[in-house]
């Protein structure tokens, strides 16, 4: 809040003689006086005022300007956020920054970007926070290895944060506040890494980046290097060591191609790199990941892929990829998955039908009712979300992975119904993790599927539907990623990131009121069969927290459920007091 020290007030105000009036007229010329009295800090200029709030926090600032349209404006300027982001990030450069307001989105990527993450075993599990890298300019995409977590933030440097996770004595496990981070690369534009759930894989770091290169001659020399035309900035594929940050391998491509996105397929020995251009087409090439360190040079063949090939006019925006498939998603919302293995095959589409194992880069094209925007691909399922934000999901259900409520695999999408409108989705091994705002303005981890090693935080037992996990989110998150030992959350948020979604239209919902209520119902039938089947006391609370997660309540109404039913359970296992004579 704004103080006005005595020194700031204007002057007293003298008293005049005024001549004798009513009581009315006194007191309407004593309440004009009173107003101008207490309107006495718009007397300030606006330059004065913005250098005044530009020493407020950003979360006291924001709550400032939601005061009234005055200080909505002041607090909107251009110029109090200029001073702001220079205190935050007094080394950012101005090439750096982009967008309508780029110093107001400046400064809130760099207050809000954080690393969060909660390791699943010890006794303690707490959301414990990383050390941020006061050189990055906010948080863009992370990514967990065997040993370390590498960071790409807006500005295409990628930072290399050495892994310093200790026990304490209580048996929780937290990152060392003194730890070093260290820059790996600049100007990169992606990075990836074995696409495995298993960080034990993750042996190399594949860096997506811009460099310059000089060019030659005809004759095969280099020009002058103080001539203007002595280098040209090409895209180029670079391999590090995930434990050391030593690069071991670079590849260079043309000039002329121009590409925004990398994933790997495949295993060590044949691991292709697909590699999206600017134009919406995917490139690949195969390397053997266990020659890299050694030292020679030779030419890899980077060619057109089928799915570009087949669809030319088809215009690629993003793509996922595991070991054995890829997920393309189009500029007009649609999806085209690449199967290579068998198994996966028939756990994705229940069949094998129109498997050709000597053609496995054919995309096939999954049918679905609207445009999809985002994507999450596991082992054996996919989730994607469209643009009304509904969650469909298809593929292997053995765990409940598929948060349908049962354990029946799917061939096709199938819509989740009682989850909508995600911040994001990420499908592990046998587990899918849903980040959803909450009903008071902070956000919810919701999960399903297979619960061992603690992967479903509250829920060891699993879920066959979407249940919120016992994890503390961070208001800002943005992303989600879990290994086998954490869950990690990373934030920053971004002003011009514009929420997605669109309303539903009537013609379009799939499933009436009506119709909804009779699913609830049967869904409510089906969860009082299964308790009447628990012959235990521990089996029917574990059925009900289960149906309780599954319902459309508010955050604070499932915590309420789930607190009395622990309550109700603890007080049942006590043992009853001896009977008094």
């Amino acid at each position: 809040m704004l103080t006005l020290s005595p020194l700031h007030r204007p002057p007293p105000r003298q008293p005049k003689k005024k001549p004798r009036s009513s009581s009315a007229q006194r007191r309407g010329e004593e309440e004009e006086e009173g107003r101008g009295d207490a309107a006495s800090i718009q007397i300030f200029p606006p330059e004065l005022l913005c250098y005044i709030i530009s020493f407020l926090p950003v979360k006291d600032m924001v709550a400032l300007g939601q005061t009234c349209r005055y200080f909505y404006e002041v607090c909107d300027s251009e110029g109090a956020w200029q001073k702001i982001c220079r205190r935050l990030s007094p080394r950012l450069r101005d090439e750096n920054l982009n967008g309508s307001r780029p110093w107001k989105r400046s400064a809130i990527l760099n207050y809000t970007k954080g690393l969060y993450f909660q390791m699943f075993s010890g006794r303690r599990h707490v959301v414990s926070k990383t050390v941020a890298p006061l050189l990055s300019h906010g948080y863009r995409k992370f990514l967990p290895t065997k040993d370390h977590v590498f960071i790409l933030d807006y500005s295409g440097t990628l930072f290399f944060l050495k892994n310093a996770l200790v026990s304490s004595s209580m048996g929780h496990i937290q990152w060392r506040r003194a730890c070093r981070y260290m820059v790996l690369c600049r100007s990169a534009k992606d990075f990836a890494t074995d696409p495995r759930s298993d960080t034990v894989y993750r042996k190399y770091l594949y860096v997506l980046a811009t460099r310059e290169q000089p060019v030659t001659t005809a004759m095969g020399r280099s020009e002058a290097p103080g001539t203007a035309t002595s280098s040209r900035l090409c895209d180029c594929v670079e391999v590090y060591l995930q434990s050391s940050g030593q690069r071991v391998f670079k590849m260079t491509f043309h000039f002329s191609m121009k590409f925004r996105q990398i994933v790997l397929v495949g295993q060590e020995t044949e691991r292709s790199l697909l590699l999206l251009t600017e134009e919406g087409k995917i490139y690949s090439l195969v390397v053997n990941e266990t020659q890299l360190d050694q030292p020679r040079s030779y030419t890899v063949q980077l060619a057109l892929r089928k799915v570009s090939k087949c669809l030319p006019h088809v215009s690629i925006r993003n793509m996922h990829s595991n070991q054995s498939s890829a997920v393309y998603l189009t500029g007009e919302g649609a999806v085209y998955l690449e199967v290579h293995s068998p198994g996966v095959y028939r756990d994705l589409f229940g069949t094998l039908h129109a498997f050709d194992p000597l053609d496995q880069q054919m995309p096939l094209a999954l049918s679905l009712p609207a445009k999809v925007l985002t994507c999450a691909l596991g082992y054996n399922h996919l989730g994607l979300v469209d643009e009304f934000g509904r969650i469909f999901m298809q593929g292997n259900n053995r765990y409940g992975q598929l948060g349908t409520g049962d354990k029946i695999d799917r061939g096709e999408p199938a819509q989740v119904h009682y989850l909508k409108c995600p911040v994001d989705l990420w499908c592990g091994l046998n587990h899918t993790l849903v980040l959803s705002h909450s009903g008071d303005l902070g956000k919810d981890l919701m999960g399903c599927g297979c619960g061992a090693g603690g992967r479903l935080p509250g829920w060891p037992k699993g879920s066959a539907s979407f249940v919120r996990l016992h994890i503390k989110v961070p208001p800002c998150v943005r992303r989600i990623c879990s290994t086998r030992e954490c869950l990690y959350m990373l934030s920053s948020h971004d002003i011009e990131e514009m929420p997605a979604y669109r309303e539903l239209p009537a013609s379009k919902a799939g499933v009436p009121a009506s119709d909804a209520e009779a699913m609830a119902a049967r869904a409510c039938e089906e969860y009082l069969s299964q308790l009447h089947k628990c012959p235990t006391l521990a089996g029917r609370m574990a059925k009900m927290k289960e149906a309780v997660g599954s319902m459309p309540l508010m955050t604070f109404q499932k915590d309420f459920f789930w607190e009395a039913l622990d309550m109700i359970q603890r007080a049942a296992e006590l043992p009853e007091p001896p009977a008094s004579s």
